[in-house]
């Protein structure tokens, strides 16, 4: 693959759940001393590493934002559509999915200047709910978590209530008024993207599970507000408070299918004319790195709705 400016450097993981091939987009001219943050990107069903950053360009943000990227990859032996196992947990598959994933950032940690305490995540469609596994298990580990077409934590624990979660037929209870979890157990900060012409993760989802996290937040929905970029999709964004701080944002888009929101129009799964997910993804991470005491701006202020 050609990445542009910058190393592509591959990688293995190893764990119970087997081996799983990573790639690492280093940026040309990182700080030579100092550590900079981690983006981990979680490819859905029928991609793989180089597809995923095709369609997302994360790389080129990367390289003006000066972050690292992550992306691990699936292997057709595990899953014959390359979708990650988020589901299946009854088995085992997919808490072993999450530790080889765990092993590959820590490997990045240790090989490359990463800042442990800047380190999330995102994913599209399986890899959404594995970007939520992971964060719901170890929510310490991340900053902040972007799902983009996917389905809420809990709520499948094999194939068939995976579908059936997927066609919003089993949706997360409301929270109702249950205290926001202890703070040493509170999930980190999500964006989520949802489309509302979604025919493979019903558009349910991406309200429920925006309301499901901040519930477990203690975040209130704010009024919904429309926007709109050029010539690209309208969108709908709602924002979840605490203390005047957006802990969970809402972007629902509803003339997006099931395509990663402004990617490349020659991939698929991608939707260019949709507004630009990766932007609105470092936008939503970089303003949590931003939040953490002791650690530096990583990037320009930006915001949500560029």
């Amino acid at each position: 693959m050609r990445t542009g400016p910058g190393d592509w450097l591959p990688g293995l993981a190893l764990g119970p759940g087997g081996a799983r091939r990573y790639r690492l987009y280093r940026p040309p001219d990182l700080p030579a001393q100092g550590k900079v943050p981690l983006l981990v990107m979680l490819h859905g069903c029928g991609q793989d590493s180089a597809g995923f950053a095709a369609s997302t360009r994360m790389n080129a943000l990367a390289r003006r934002e000066g972050f690292l990227v992550l992306y691990p990859e699936q292997d057709r032996l595990a899953h014959p559509q390359r979708c990650w196992n988020w589901y299946d947990t009854r088995s085992g598959r997919a808490q072993a999915e999450a530790s080889l994933i765990l092993a590959m950032i820590d490997q990045a940690t240790l090989l490359y200047p990463v800042d442990p305490a800047r380190i999330a995540l995102a994913g599209l469609s399986a890899g959404a709910g594995m970007a939520a596994l992971l964060a719901t298990r170890e929510p310490a580990r991340f900053q902040a978590v972007v799902m983009h077409s996917g389905v809420a934590p809990g709520v499948a624990e094999s194939t068939a209530t995976a579908l059936a979660a997927m066609r919003g037929r089993r949706l997360p209870a409301p929270p109702g008024e249950a205290p926001a979890a202890p703070a040493a157990e509170r999930w980190p900060p999500l964006l989520v993207i949802q489309g509302g012409s979604d025919a493979v993760v019903s558009p349910s989802n991406g309200a429920a599970v925006a309301r499901l996290w901040a519930g477990q937040l203690g975040a209130t929905a704010g009024a919904p507000r429309e926007l709109r970029r050029g010539q690209r999709h309208p969108m709908t964004v709602t924002d979840f408070k605490q203390r005047g701080r957006a802990l969970v944002s809402l972007v629902e888009v509803p003339r997006l299918g099931h395509a990663w929101s402004g990617g490349t129009a020659s991939q698929p799964y991608s939707d260019a004319r949709g507004p630009d997910a990766s932007r609105m993804a470092w936008a939503f991470v970089s303003r949590q790195f931003r939040r953490m005491p002791g650690t530096e701006t990583p990037t320009k202020p930006a915001t949500l709705d560029r």
